[in-house]
């Protein structure tokens, strides 16, 4: 399975969530023209890291947190270069001879990823690959004494989350250059074996056994600025994946991807677009997330039906319009392909897909598929069809590939435009709080599968009616919930009803979690929306509104917003006109 992408496209912390959510294996390749760090994850868990900085290391880290000292950590070093063929992992080493033990091993470990990922976060810009195609087992540690004998694993959810703390925190004091150590005061001897096939990652961090077999392609450490040269790493790519082309051929497409990559990308508007690769074919991959990034087109790639759909529901959450394009080659079963197709047309019925197949597929299928409703089936070059002409198509396929992605566009929504204008009007008769905040329930129910009502008291939220959280979103309003939650610092609920603003998004609340999602269950999607209702100034009422167990779907939330201003405007000017309506 792979996965790639860029990070100014899908940011770290959604590649860590969908990495912990489909419970993947692998190292997570992160490049920059920094240089590169990798996150090594096992069932989605962290199990490993690799910073970019050669100071930052698990040595280094468990001395900065005083749990061991300066001299214990060279005499490891030194016991370590003088294994030989029993040479073990620091940080089993240390286990085992108790120097510390494995709670601190945790910590450690811990700091060590934290740290890894806050540099990243500091990257402007770079990419990320999901490697699994490497035998990785971490089911035990063989060499650990047999009382330390189980995992290392790390929620990789909670390690995000202290990260993300430690980056704020860092961002708001202006500290965060001293979360890292300089690489002149580094008081750690480099890794002992100076063999270039010994392992890096795993000689430094755990007693993972049979990662051994995979570090020969980790690069050691990379420190300072790298020269970015796209044209090197088109041509290993090109090389790799046609290694029976010639020479010529392989420069004709390196020369294409040059070109491509030398247009400076168009960002004065922001990306609509989400264009989602489903391919084996990782030299069409490269082809298109080159074209993508460089014509302002989020792009993905993955060959795992289950991260697929993450994707999708991660590009829906950020009001993107998804366009799958499902690369379907001779080999392929052909209905189990259109068995694919047919699944995400019906989860999710308002994105594109489109269909990039050898001509097996419309032969077959290709009929089936634009009555289901795919926008467009594209003939793909074939290596084994098209021989020597293969470098030639697959330029002109990405030509017209490119022409017709440009044209593709999020479908509009005329009912649900119908209905503001509509429910803007309804409002104009109404004068009760209750009344103007259903109307506000109903509309946001439009695009939302749950929505509540909640009145606004001194110090806490009353639930009051609400629509697809008791029964079907069919059935309408719902009588009042009636439970409570008391308004706390740092909460959505409580920024709402303070500034008066809506939100839309997710973010790790607790008061989400633990309060309101014990009441009503929580929703698939972290994503969602708080609209307040203002009076005078005060905002006296929210609807809160999320998509339930169904997947992300853009809301309007212009609309909504525009809706609740007029709802607020509405309800003042009936306390103004009851105000002097009323008998001197």
């Amino acid at each position: 399975m792979s996965f790639n992408g860029a990070l100014e496209h899908i940011p770290l912390v959604d590649v860590i969530q969908l990495l912990h959510m489909t419970a993947k294996t692998g190292i997570l390749y992160l490049k920059s023209p920094k240089g590169e760090s990798q996150l090594v994850f096992h069932e989605g868990y962290f199990v490993s890291a690799n910073h970019l900085n050669d100071s930052v290391r698990i040595g280094r880290v468990l001395v900065d947190m005083g749990a061991i000292t300066a001299e214990q950590l060279e005499q490891a070093l030194d016991l370590q270069k003088n294994a030989g063929q029993d040479r073990k992992p620091l940080i089993a080493m240390m286990i085992e001879q108790g120097v510390i033990d494995k709670d601190t091993a945790y910590k450690g470990l811990e700091s060590l990823i934290e740290m890894t990922i806050v540099e990243v976060l500091t990257w402007p810009s770079g990419t990320f690959t999901l490697d699994v195609s490497k035998e990785y087992v971490s089911d035990e540690y063989r060499y650990f004494p047999e009382k330390l004998h189980q995992e290392i694993l790390l929620n990789a959810q909670g390690v995000l989350m202290d990260a993300l703390r430690i980056y704020d925190e860092k961002m708001r004091d202006g500290t965060l250059s001293k979360l890292f150590f300089s690489s002149e005061s580094s008081e750690e001897a480099p890794v002992a074996d100076n063999d270039a096939s010994a392992p890096v990652i795993t000689a430094d961090l755990l007693g993972l056994e049979d990662l051994d077999t995979i570090e020969r392609e980790i690069p050691a450490v990379f420190t300072g600025l790298v020269d970015h040269d796209p044209a090197k790493q088109h041509r290993h790519i090109v090389a790799t994946a046609l290694p029976e082309a010639p020479l010529d051929r392989q420069e004709q497409l390196v020369s294409y991807l040059c070109d491509i990559s030398r247009k400076s990308s168009d960002a004065s508007k922001p990306p609509v677009t989400a264009v989602i690769l489903m391919t084996r074919d990782e030299l069409l991959s490269h082809v298109i997330t080159t074209y993508c990034r460089h014509e302002n087109l989020f792009a993905f790639s993955t060959d795992d039906e289950a991260t697929l759909d993450m994707i999708i529901e991660q590009s829906l959450g950020r009001e993107l319009h998804p366009v799958l394009v499902f690369d379907v080659t001779d080999d392929d079963d052909k209905d189990q392909a259109l068995g694919l197709v047919l699944r995400r047309l019906t989860s999710y019925p308002r994105i594109t897909v489109m269909i990039a197949a050898c001509p097996g597929m419309w032969n077959s299928n290709g009929m089936r598929a634009l009555e289901a409703g795919v926008r467009a089936i594209m003939p793909r070059p074939c290596r084994q069809c098209h021989g020597e002409r293969y470098v030639a198509l697959t330029i002109d396929f990405m030509s017209s590939l490119g022409r017709f992605l440009k044209t593709v566009m999020p479908p509009c929504q005329p009912e649900i435009e119908q209905r503001f204008s509509n429910g803007m009007a309804r409002l104009r008769n109404l004068s009760e709080p209750p009344e103007i905040a259903l109307a506000l329930l109903n509309f946001a129910a439009l695009q939302f599968e749950r929505v509540i009502t909640f009145v606004v008291a001194k110090s806490e939220l009353i639930a009051e009616k609400s629509i697809g959280v008791t029964g079907s979103k069919s059935d309408g309003p719902a009588p009042p919930l009636m439970f409570r939650i008391a308004l706390e610092s740092r909460s959505l609920f409580q920024e709402a009803v303070e500034k008066g603003r809506p939100y839309f998004g997710q973010r790790n609340d607790n008061i989400l979690t633990s309060v309101l999602y014990k009441e009503i269950g929580a929703p698939r999607s972290p994503k969602v929306m708080i609209l307040p209702l203002i009076s005078r100034g005060k905002v006296i009422a929210l609807t809160y509104a999320d998509f339930g167990t169904k997947p992300v779907s853009p809301p309007h939330t212009g609309l909504l917003e525009a809706m609740a201003q007029h709802a607020g405007l509405v309800l003042d000017n009936a306390l103004y006109r009851k105000s002097i309506e009323k008998p001197a």
